[in-house]
């Protein structure tokens, strides 16, 4: 049974990341006053890029999928009133979305579940009957997934719970070669989970979004962020920035507001929290949350963060590629423990590409500094991430060549990412959705306080997509299955 509270009254909303806007966006659409606080100076969290050195450098935005007309996300920012205002383009047009490049083969991703499948069967020849496995149960979600059948009924579809069993198991269980292992086991690496953990009904999610179509942004990645702020602030919505939230303010199990970090108290019934939920664990009073829950939230397991290198080069020697390169280095087993993510393409500097890597990074990696504040940590700092920003352009240059005219624009870590947004320990995609963590996670669906409510990755899935169909769920626990499909959902 879903929690309904038909008269919300004046809600609250903490974090403006894609996950609190997309929120603030549907119930400013309903009618409802909305205030949404952030603790940075600028809204969008990971949606929001940043310039340096005259080129704009995306953040969490490198690529999307399932935006062409009628597909899901596009319907989602259909609904959200702000697919019109993006400038997208498509990849995938007369090539791969991403090669996965391995020390002795290459594989194309493309666009299409019949060009998958037909270039999974050319690569694997030997093993035409696990391939046929595989594909039938990604498209029995892909259909399901492309229909968005999670926000079409009261309880969503049923969906067995061996779905959400590891993909990594059930690709044992086939008898798939580590080859094939490795290379099935790219899309988990985009919500930052490992093939051996990661529910099956996600990764072909995942897998199924890029599948449909991909895209890339055709201008300033702080466009996405901007477009959303602004919708929200068109419909009627409050937006305070820079100053965050430092307590939620409760009477026994029920909210009275939100106190802030310059003092000022917000009163409100409803506050939904687009932040992490242990964050939110340190904002609540005493013995607000019941112990099982808070048990549960300090105990999650968190995805790891990102090191990233952005890169100028000379746009006269190189050329810029329509998709993305993914550097492969697997276990024997299969298993993709370090790989490297590649993006080369034109930038806001004339006559020059921006080449963006990145690979995960664990917070435990950047331990001497785990006390400072970005901006304040040193020169050992520095070195140590131009050191590793060495070996990342020697991969680079082994599938470019050498790159000319090459300035070194930024590096960060995720340490950063845990000053930016807040997220513990850096994490790039919040809680991890393992396959062992799920039923951990439902304490989010019900908190114990009336009134407080958790949106975006919290609910559902990382990534855009998980992340914004977790908003419309929030949005549709709070009013109702009844009114969600009449007056947010008809007719999408």
């Amino acid at each position: 049974m879903l929690k309904q509270n038909r008269n919300p009254g004046k809600i609250l909303i903490i974090g403006s990341g894609v996950g609190g806007l997309s929120t603030g966006i549907l119930l400013a659409k309903l009618g409802y006053s909305v205030t949404m606080v952030e603790k940075n100076t600028l809204a969008g969290g990971l949606m929001r890029g940043y310039r340096r050195q005259g080129c704009d450098c995306p953040v969490g935005i490198h690529y999307l999928g399932a935006l062409a007309a009628g597909q899901p996300l596009r319907r989602l920012w259909d609904c959200l009133g702000v697919a019109s205002d993006i400038a997208l383009e498509r990849m995938g047009v007369n090539g791969p979305i991403d090669r996965y490049v391995f020390d002795d083969f290459n594989f194309d991703l493309p666009e299409g579940l019949e060009a998958f499948e037909d270039n999974l069967r050319k690569s694997f020849p030997q093993e035409q009957s696990q391939i046929t496995a595989f594909m039938e149960e990604l498209r029995d979600v892909f259909q399901s997934f492309a229909r968005l059948d999670m926000l079409t009924n009261a309880a969503g579809k049923a969906v067995s719970l061996d779905s959400f069993s590891p993909m990594g198991d059930y690709l044992t269980r086939l008898h798939c070669s580590p080859r094939l292992m490795c290379v099935l086991g790219v899309p988990a690496t985009l919500i930052g989970v490992p093939l051996q953990d990661c529910p099956r009904f996600f990764y072909y999610m995942i897998l199924a979004s890029y599948l449909l179509s991909s895209w890339r942004l055709k201008e300033s990645s702080s466009l996405l962020a901007e477009t959303f702020v602004r919708r929200f602030e068109m419909l009627g919505g409050e937006l305070l920035t820079g100053d965050g939230a430092l307590h939620i303010l409760a009477d026994a199990d029920r909210l009275r507001g939100l106190r802030l970090q310059s003092g000022r108290e917000l009163a409100a019934d409803t506050i939904i929290a687009a932040i992490h939920p242990r964050n939110v664990m340190s904002m609540l009073p005493g013995e607000s949350l019941r112990s099982d829950h808070a048990a549960r939230i300090k105990g999650f397991e968190n995805t790891k963060g990102l090191f990233v290198v952005t890169l100028a080069v000379d746009a006269k020697v190189h050329a810029g590629l329509p998709y993305n390169l993914y550097r492969l280095h697997p276990e024997a087993d299969g298993s993709l423990q370090h790989g490297l993510f590649l993006q080369i393409r034109e930038s806001t500097r004339p006559d020059t590409l921006l080449l963006t890597m990145m690979t995960t990074s664990g917070i435990e990696s950047w331990r001497p500094w785990l006390h400072t504040k970005s901006g304040q940590r040193g020169e050992d700092y520095e070195e140590t991430k131009r050191k590793k920003a060495e070996t990342f352009i020697t991969e680079a240059e082994a599938l470019f060549g050498p790159l000319q005219g090459m300035k070194m624009i930024d590096t960060y870590t995720p340490l950063t990412i845990r000053d930016w947004v807040g997220s513990p320990e850096g994490s790039a995609y919040g809680i991890m959705r393992s396959s062992g963590q799920l039923m951990k996670t439902t304490c989010l669906n019900r908190p114990s306080i009336s009134g407080l409510y958790f949106a975006g990755q919290n609910i559902l899935a990382p990534g855009i997509m998980g992340t914004t169909l977790g908003s419309f769920q929030t949005v549709r626990r709070i009013i109702g299955q009844e009114r969600f499909g009449r007056e947010v959902w008809e007719g999408r």
